[in-house]
Formats: structure tokens, sequence, C-alpha cells
């Protein structure tokens, strides 16, 4: 497996496609069932394919990741060829994971404590790898419209 096994929230979520998923390796309903009983062991090797296959689609997808913590900010644009990674710091212990915080980081972006970063990094020889990585250190998709902004302030 390449990625992590989608949770039973996320397979019930995608029911439908997982049966398309069977369907497609000619698997009926009622076989699922007897290789569920059966071999448990293939079941679970699909269940991590139909994983890895979802994980690539949404990761192709992916273009802005945002992983915020109590006094960073780590907004990344997955570009073609590179990450282009804005970082924020503060300085002065506020808490932007709480409304307050983040309220006073918006009124103050260009307060003292405000500390603004940036780089590019390329890719490894896999960049959904590179992608599924930040997500496992806390990131989460996004539009990127934070991103954009703060770009936008600071270029």
């Amino acid at each position: 497996m390449k990625y992590s096994r989608l949770t039973k929230e996320q397979f019930e979520e995608l029911h439908q496609e997982f049966i398309n998923f069977l369907a497609t390796q000619s698997i009926t309903a009622s076989e699922w069932e007897t290789i569920k009983t059966n071999t448990p062991e293939v079941a679970e090797q699909e269940l991590d394919v139909f994983s890895d296959l979802v994980w690539e689609g949404v990761l192709n997808q992916a273009k802005y990741v945002e992983h915020i913590s109590p006094q960073q900010m780590h907004l990344f644009h997955l570009k073609e060829d590179v990450m282009h990674v804005i970082a924020v710091q503060l300085k002065n212990g506020i808490d932007i994971t709480t409304k307050e915080g983040f309220n006073w980081l918006r009124e103050n972006l260009m307060d003292d404590q405000v500390e603004f970063l940036q780089a590019k990094k390329e890719y490894s020889e896999d960049k959904n790898k590179d992608k599924f990585t930040l997500i496992q250190q806390g990131g989460v998709i996004t539009k990127g419209d934070l991103f954009k902004y703060l770009d936008k302030l600071i270029n």
C-alpha cells in the first residue's frame, strides 16, 4: 500500500465508487461477501488498492495545502514542478488556531511580531507521496484563498 487505507467513514462516503471499483474487476456483491468471509486477506488487499486509487485521484487534483499550528502557518501552492510555501510565524505567543488569534493576525499582518518567509522546494521522484506527507503531517487540502491573499500581499 502506497498511502493509507481510507477510514470506515470515507469508505461509507465512497460506497458507490467502491461498488464500481469491484465491478471493474467483475466482482459482484455476492462474490464480495464470499471474498470477505472466505479470504479476508484478499478483501484487505482490495480495500488497500481502492484506497490508493482514491488517494492518487485526490493528490493529483490537490493544488493547495494549509498547515496551521498555534504560532505558525505554512501555506503550500503545489505547482507542477515545485512546491511554493509561504510561512507565517508569530513571535508574540498568540494562538492563531483560535478564532481570536486568527482575527488578531488578520488585523495585524504587518505587525513586527509577524514574520513572513517564502521558499520553493522541488518534489522528489514521487510528487504525490510528497503531497501525501504534507497531509499526514497535519496539512489540509484547500482552495488556496489564504495562500493567494498572502502571496499578493507580500509579493
